[in-house]
């Protein structure tokens, strides 16, 4: 069992430097009240060494991944180490280790966490520093992600959780692909708090601009279900639209006010239209029953793990 009071988890590749500037800084903070978990996302030239939390001289473990699974379900491993090793007591964080979530700021989150309304605190930013084109990509994700889901999004992995929260998400199979989704479907109780986000220690985001379109369609996967029946109203309504176009076409034909041609190019297109969008209706109404029907059951997280290595003062139990 963990006895620390504070346990952070991070995930971390390929930034192994970044990260034992991460751990000095908490601990400067928080002492020797907290225990680190640090997820080695199969790094290959910077592997992570637990001499990076020995030289903040905090407890802690690093979990060593087989290979390179991604930043969420990195997270999603973390969580589940955690759940097996966490008393009740314990307070629960999850953050970056590049310093845009910023050390300084778990205190905040904590004590909103420690109202009986609240299993759970996300941390949605006050303040950004990004490029005019991320920006506006990015509201242009979070009004597609309310439009197919019906639900707002806008945090990200800066969490701070109690131990119900950690049980129910780990229990969750959406965990394994989008950490927030997740957290949003979870139907736990969540409140906001709106921070400022920090500057990274060194370099630049390794997620590019593919991964970040790759990142929003996991979160949008997540209310696959909720998805496709909006997907399917909004086809269904098309066609019958088309179908009163339609109507209305032979209505004019008959009453002569038709130009040559236009009618037979007009009712083409409405019927083309009509078969479309009746196809996919029926299309996404058949997904959704598949996706309704089928169980679905956590991964195993020890599958994922190369080795666990721990500081000297933890106990490897």
């Amino acid at each position: 069992m963990i006895n620390k009071k504070l346990i952070i988890i991070s995930p971390i590749f390929e930034d192994k430097d970044v990260a034992k500037r991460l751990f000095k800084e908490i601990a400067k903070i928080y002492t020797d009240n907290v225990f680190i978990v640090a997820v080695d996302d199969g790094s290959v030239h910077f592997p992570l060494e637990i001499d990076c939390i020995e030289s903040a001289n905090l407890p802690g473990v690093v979990i060593k991944l087989k290979k390179n699974v991604g930043h969420q379900r990195s997270i999603a491993v973390g969580l589940s180490y955690v759940e097996e090793k966490m008393n009740d007591e314990s307070q629960i964080v999850i953050m970056d280790s590049d310093g845009e979530d910023r050390p300084e700021s778990i205190k905040e989150l904590l004590v909103l966490l420690e109202s009986k309304d609240n299993d759970l605190i996300v941390a949605s930013r006050k303040s950004r520093v990004e490029t005019i084109w991320f920006s506006c990509f990015y509201v242009i994700y979070k009004w597609i992600f309310k439009l197919l889901s019906g639900r707002k999004i806008n945090f990200g992995n800066y969490v701070a959780l109690k131990p119900l929260a950690v049980k129910r998400l780990v229990s969750m199979q959406e965990l394994w692909m989008h950490v927030a989704s997740c957290i949003l479907m979870s139907k736990l109780r969540i409140d906001t708090c709106s921070i400022d986000r920090g500057e990274r220690y060194s370099g630049k985001g390794k997620t590019n601009f593919i991964g970040q379109v790759l990142h929003g369609f996991r979160a949008l996967m997540v209310f696959s279900e909720d998805v496709l029946v909006r997907v399917g109203m909004a086809c269904a309504l098309v066609a019958f639209l088309s179908v009163l176009g339609s109507v209305s076409a032979i209505i004019l034909k008959i009453l002569g006010f038709a130009t040559p041609g236009w009618f037979s190019v007009a009712l083409g297109i409405l019927l083309l239209v009509f078969l479309q969008t009746g196809a996919l209706t029926l299309i996404t109404l058949m997904l959704t029953g598949v996706i309704k029907s089928g169980s679905i059951s956590p991964a195993n997280y020890k599958d994922f793990i190369d080795d666990i290595k721990h500081t000297k003062n933890t106990n490897p139990n």
